[in-house]
């Protein structure tokens, strides 16, 4: 019994007849998040926040009671451990807000309501194609870290440059008045945004930022084939294992 409720709360890539429970968790989350799309206060968008609250903590209650098929511990150290999982933080945090409206004491903790938004964390467990993404971060984390820390170096060596020849230029710091306001500059112009409240006004500061925005259009790009290609390999090795499975089951069958 317990094992039948595991797979259905925990995504599951051998066992697809339980999808429907995913679905239904991800409209709730949905539904969840109406109340924030405005500041005031009604009393539909409360109960709204009712029934979706209890709807996680019974998910949170279930899932904590089958943690043993989903741990590598398989006696008690399951369910002590389960709380501290990532996932399982997540969950409650999400939950926590609902005392806003139930204890009036807390009501002062305005910036609480915020705290609802980690509910858009659950969605990443409900769906598929997000789990796949998941999983790809998780394999291309060393090259993904190796790519930011060179977009950082970059940034705050760009930074530092155009700070000094903007002022070396002009006389004058203009809009770069701080090292951060450059290191803003940077970022903006490395992530292609531009959003054009910071800018050189000397012609080195021009070239500097041209520069700058060619070889950030480079370095924007590394991420995105990394993740394309992770994902295609992370979709082929799924449908490879999909079809062992199925090859594996009709060989039972047959038997």
């Amino acid at each position: 019994m317990l094992e039948r409720i595991n797979n259905l709360v925990n995504y599951s890539l051998d066992d697809k007849r339980y999808d429907w429970y995913d679905w239904v968790m991800i409209a709730v989350v949905f539904l969840s998040l109406i109340p924030l799309t405005t500041h005031n206060e009604y009393a539909a968008f409360k109960y709204i926040d009712y029934v979706t609250t209890a709807i996680f903590v019974v998910d949170y209650i279930i899932r904590w009671s089958v943690a043993k098929y989903s741990s590598k511990h398989k006696d008690w150290r399951a369910y002590a451990l389960y709380p501290f999982r990532v996932s399982a933080i997540i969950d409650l945090l999400s939950i926590l807000p609902i005392f806003l409206y139930l204890v009036p004491s807390f009501k002062v903790l305005r910036s609480w309501r915020v705290i609802r938004l980690l509910r858009v964390g659950r969605l990443f467990r409900y769906y598929d194609p997000l789990q796949v993404i998941i999983d790809v971060f998780r394999k291309k984390a060393e090259v993904l870290l190796t790519v930011v820390c060179f977009a950082v170096f970059y940034i705050l060596i760009t930074a530092l440059i155009m700070f000094n020849v903007e002022y070396e230029s002009t006389g004058d710091s203009h809009f770069f008045d701080t090292y951060w306001d450059a290191v803003y500059w940077a970022t903006c112009t490395l992530t292609t945004v531009g959003y054009g409240d910071i800018y050189p006004v000397s012609a080195w500061g021009r070239a500097i930022s041209m520069i700058s925005a060619v070889v950030g259009i480079a370095i924007i790009a590394l991420p995105s084939g990394i993740l394309t290609a992770g994902y295609m390999d992370e979709m082929n090795e799924r449908k490879k294992r999909e079809s062992e499975e199925a090859t594996t089951l009709d060989d039972g069958k047959a038997r």
